[in-house]
């Protein structure tokens, strides 16, 4: 993953200033791409622990079409703890009474979690995250993306529209309320030679928290697509509009750059499983996985 520690010293030496609506300044640069090679090893980061089982979850999530937090409460995957209970708070005039990130603010989201896992009416009200852009993913329109790129791929490989898009502007102001605006905007797939290829773009990217993630996931993603559709693994290529380092993380990614990478590991996928819906959680096993510590970094919300 020399790539990507490439591209978070390219952000730190030609930045631009750059504020958000989380009022964290960050250093941002207009326009950057990765590109790995997936026909041999998995591109997860060995600079800093990475979780799979929260991202192999996450993926089946978005596969699903699901937009309640509650199958990941449930798994316990935080990763998307802090837009519903910050829209919740919203949403209930407590803004001012649980700041950011405070003592309070933690005490009270630990509360809410546990409201989501014990109480199913609760969840339904406040863990739903609208019309997000998984969601696209299965019912732009009436739409079943995810279906059609199947399709596509296995009947008209050649097809240069063989695209998922999840910017769907009727539902923008929807999707705001929760504070999230779909960040992978769109991705599309390249069939050659009996390989399968996938280009994400991604219109906002929180470099040092959730690109790993990103990369690690549309790398899943790619090897479930080309064994359904009995394809070789060729590239992922990860296209960025505007990414940034949050001012708070600057400290984590100057330590995450001192460490030298480790050989990168293998991920296997279930043979069997060739429905791009089937899968789960046990049909993915990672080898050779070595890894540094976890860094640990606040989430901008």
């Amino acid at each position: 993953m020399k790539q990507y520690l490439e591209f978070l010293e390219y952000i730190m030496e030609d930045w631009v200033l750059k504020t958000d609506r989380t009022w964290i300044w960050t250093k941002s640069v207009f326009w950057y791409q990765m590109r790995f090679d997936l026909s041999k090893w998995f591109p997860l980061l060995t600079t800093k622990k990475m979780f799979l089982r929260w991202i192999i979850l996450e993926l089946l999530w978005f596969l699903s079409g699901d937009t309640n937090i509650k199958f990941l409460v449930d798994n316990w995957v935080k990763i998307w703890n802090e837009w519903p209970f910050q829209a919740y708070l919203k949403l209930n005039n407590l803004e001012k009474d649980f700041p950011k990130y405070s003592i309070e603010w933690q005490e009270k989201l630990n509360e809410f979690i546990e409201n989501i896992k014990n109480d199913e009416g609760f969840a339904k009200k406040y863990w739903e995250l609208w019309p997000v852009y998984w969601k696209q993913w299965r019912d732009f329109g009436w739409v079943d993306q995810i279906s059609n790129i199947i399709n596509q791929i296995k009947n008209n490989p050649d097809s240069r529209r063989i695209i998922v898009s999840a910017w769907n502007p009727e539902e923008i102001e929807e999707m705001a309320k929760s504070g999230l605006p779909p960040c992978h905007t769109l991705f599309q797939f390249y069939v050659s030679n009996n390989k399968l290829s996938c280009q994400l773009y991604q219109r906002s990217a929180d470099s040092f928290l959730w690109v790993p993630f990103n990369i690690a996931s549309y790398a899943i993603l790619t090897m479930m697509v080309a064994q359904v559709c009995d394809l070789e693994l060729w590239d992922f290529v990860h296209t960025f509009w505007d990414a940034h380092i949050y001012s708070n993380h600057f400290d984590q990614v100057k330590l995450q750059l001192s460490r030298t990478p480790k050989k990168l590991p293998i991920l296997k996928i279930n043979p069997l499983k060739k429905d791009i819906f089937s899968f789960d959680i046990n049909d993915f096993e990672l080898l050779n996985y070595e890894s540094y510590d976890a860094i640990k970094a606040p989430i901008a919300v």
